[in-house]
């Protein structure tokens, strides 16, 4: 927005920052041109020295009062110091005098955009773009993308980024924010197209690999998101996030070595990192190394003590050493920092089924259920629960739970199985070979659910055919 600030003058700038320091100290400043001191005013801007800006701003308007720039300058100084309206009133005396330049309606825009009135800066922005130069466009097109988010008007702030991309192939900032409106819109196989169309033309761009990897992993294609993710490594070695994401890939794929591997490489380059960290200790955890769990998960406290997924890993490692009790007391240390968090209510639930404390258990497991009802393992859990108290309660409560959250996956098995204890085994038949018809793969999860049903030729015999 703002000229270098040693184009008209090499020399000077810091010999006429000294005089006008003296002049608001009291001295007397004497004549400074109109270049001079637009000069000044622009140090004090982009040094956010908006104070200073704003006096020297209206000193130049008394020396050159005709300039509508130092007017301009005067409503940039006093919008960054808040004063929105009085900004605005000066912008509409300037409208008076001459056509508006580009630069003006980014400031009127900008403006309007601090009011979060995202219909006017939208309006300016786009009438800003009109007037600018095409070098410039790219930031303005980030501008106003982010002004629809703004707006919560995602597609339209795709379709602008988009603009910002073909006119500068190299603006990160527009790059990662297609990924956060994709994100927002739950578009990812979109966002994947996208990425894919843009690595065509610019395969050196790691941050394009790096928003294809977040792209297959929404989507939980993590072997595609490794390959990308790699990519983005041979490019730039140097760039940590991308060390952390692959890590936390590995970790769904269940590689707990290489993801612990992978964070370590991301904490070289950017430092100790308390969630990084804390996967460290949850892969050491998987792998039953529970010693390094424990001290993973220390350290990560140590770093961040209100961060609840250690707290909840501390629990856990402390349960799996056989101290339920202490585990009680982490975990639910957990739950305060992290009241929404359906999981952690889960781990409780178990955590008080294995001490036999059914009633908490139960209490648990229906809150987990009522933060996220499509949480299969959670619903498996609860229902065996319930099971081992009344086959038949078990069955009237999941009929319930069906008529609420049909969406939950797990239901038709579950379902399958109670209806094999209750005995009516031809109705389990008849309704598993329906299933295993559509999904032979995830009919198979009933032999988790049930494991003695591995030895009913029926059943095998339905996954088979």
């Amino acid at each position: 927005m703002f000229d270098d600030e040693e184009e008209y003058y090499e020399g000077n700038l810091s010999e006429d920052l000294e005089r006008f320091e003296a002049h608001l100290n009291g001295d007397s400043l004497g004549f400074l041109d109109s270049d001079r001191l637009e000069s000044l005013i622009d140090h004090y801007l982009i040094n956010s020295q908006y104070t200073k800006a704003k006096l020297c701003s209206e000193h130049a308007i008394q020396q050159f009062s005709y300039n509508p720039l130092f007017h301009l300058r005067k409503a940039q100084a006093i919008s960054a110091m808040g004063n929105l309206k009085e900004a605005l009133h000066i912008l509409s005396t300037i409208e008076k005098w001459e056509q508006p330049s580009c630069e003006f309606l980014l400031t009127k825009a900008s403006i309007f955009s601090q009011l979060r009135d995202s219909k006017n800066a939208i309006k300016y922005f786009k009438d800003a773009l009109a007037l600018s130069e095409p070098e410039d466009r790219d930031e303005i097109f980030l501008d106003l993308a982010m002004e629809y988010e703004n707006a919560t008007d995602y597609k339209n702030a795709v379709i602008v980024l988009k603009e910002a991309i073909q006119y500068n192939v190299h603006n990160e900032g527009a790059l990662y924010e297609i990924a956060f409106c994709y994100d927002q819109l739950g578009e990812y196989e979109n966002a994947i197209q996208c990425y894919s169309n843009f690595i065509d033309e610019n395969p050196y761009s790691f941050t394009a690999w790096y928003n294809l990897g977040n792209a297959f992993t929404k989507l939980e294609k993590y072997d595609k998101a490794i390959w990308a993710y790699e990519y983005c490594i041979i490019i730039n070695e140097e760039f940590g996030p991308v060390y952390f994401n692959i890590g936390s890939a590995y970790i769904s794929q269940e590689k707990y070595t290489l993801a612990i591997e992978s964070f370590k490489s991301c904490m070289d380059l950017d430092g100790e990192d308390a969630m990084a960290l804390c996967y460290i200790g949850e892969a050491y955890e998987q792998l039953n190394d529970l010693k390094n769990a424990k001290k993973n998960y220390s350290k990560s406290l140590k770093l961040d003590p209100l961060l609840p997924d250690a707290w909840l890993g501390m629990g856990i490692v402390v349960d799996l050493e056989g101290n339920t009790v202490e585990a009680l007391t982490l975990i639910h240390k957990a739950a305060e920092l992290d009241p929404e968090n359906a999981g952690i209510y889960h781990v409780l639930a178990g955590a008080y089924e294995k001490i036999e404390d059914l009633d908490l258990a139960n209490e648990y497991y229906l809150l987990s259920l009522e933060l996220d009802p499509l949480d299969e393992e959670c619903l498996t859990n609860y229902v065996q629960l319930k099971i081992e108290v009344s086959t038949l309660d078990a069955y009237h409560y999941l009929t319930e739970f069906t008529e609420l959250h049909s969406e939950n996956k797990i239901i038709p098995l579950l379902k399958i199985n109670l209806l094999w204890l209750l005995g009516k085994k031809e109705e389990a038949l008849f309704s598993f070979a329906v299933y295993a018809g559509m999904n032979k793969e995830k009919a198979k999860e009933l032999f988790e659910i049930n494991p003695p049903l591995k030895d009913v030729q029926e059943f095998v015999n339905l996954c088979e055919e």
